[in-house]
């Protein structure tokens, strides 16, 4: 492991409410080194997805600093995160969030054309291929399953090599065969790429395809460990459980 890709000091994020203000993120603290993966846990409203959006720039920290891939995210205008988010980092989602009136291999390139990138010819055959849709580049969206959709939003993700994948719930609209196989896809990725990765999951089995577990409570880290800790799922479930409730 080299430098860190992600440094995390004292965030905090709070959201307006009907009664005020509600606090999401308190005092988070968290160091990514290039090429590992992370995956984050927590209930719903633990803070997840909320941290996941300020490290990709689509949130701001009220308080604390957030440096990723070297640039301080809170003092970046609004033209700079932009082209943060567009350069380097990949954003992959529970919803595929495809155009359907493009090709496998036109969503592919949409992020990289925006920004005015050329990909060239062998890049886009190679992560086609890795991805295994080589005999679907040409394909619809409205005519690929589930997990062919997931694999082309991967493929987007990593197509202009970014410094930072960030995935939000991948599995949430996949059945367990294809969770299986987004599994080995992104363990297999993760290791040709070498970029950070950072997945919030609820499901233990999807935790223990990353290197460490983060898990959050009401806003808080209660427990960052790495997964070779656990045997599998169900011990990193059994664990989870009583993080959830020694942190109450």
């Amino acid at each position: 492991m080299s430098s860190p890709v992600i440094s995390v000091s004292r965030l905090k994020r709070s959201f307006k409410s009907g009664t005020g203000e509600v606090t999401v993120l308190k005092d988070i603290s968290l160091a990514v080194p290039q090429g590992e993966f992370v995956a984050v846990m927590g209930a719903s409203g633990s803070g997840k997805s909320t941290l996941l959006n300020i490290l990709g720039g689509l949130l701001s920290p009220d308080e604390g600093s957030v440096v990723v891939d070297g640039r301080d995210i809170g003092s970046m205008s609004d033209a700079a995160l932009t082209v943060y988010r567009r350069d380097r980092v990949g954003f992959i989602f529970q919803m595929f969030n495809l155009v359907g009136t493009l090709s496998v291999e036109e969503n592919i390139l949409l992020p990289s054309l925006a920004g005015g990138r050329r990909v060239s010819a062998a890049a886009l055959d190679a992560m086609i291929e890795k991805v295994g849709l080589s005999h679907r580049r040409h394909a619809m969206p409205d005519t690929l399953s589930g997990g062919e959709q997931q694999r082309v939003a991967i493929a987007r993700a990593l197509i202009s090599e970014p410094a930072l994948v960030l995935a939000d719930e991948p599995t949430g609209n996949l059945d367990s065969e294809n969770t299986r196989l987004m599994g080995d896809l992104f363990q297999d990725l993760h290791r040709t790429q070498g970029c950070a990765f950072v997945l919030v999951t609820h499901a233990p089995d999807v935790a223990m395809w990353a290197d460490r577990v983060i898990v959050l409570k009401d806003g808080r880290i209660v427990d960052d460990r790495p997964t070779t800790e656990f045997p599998g799922p169900v011990e990193l479930s059994s664990f989870y459980e009583r993080t959830l409730n020694d942190a109450l």
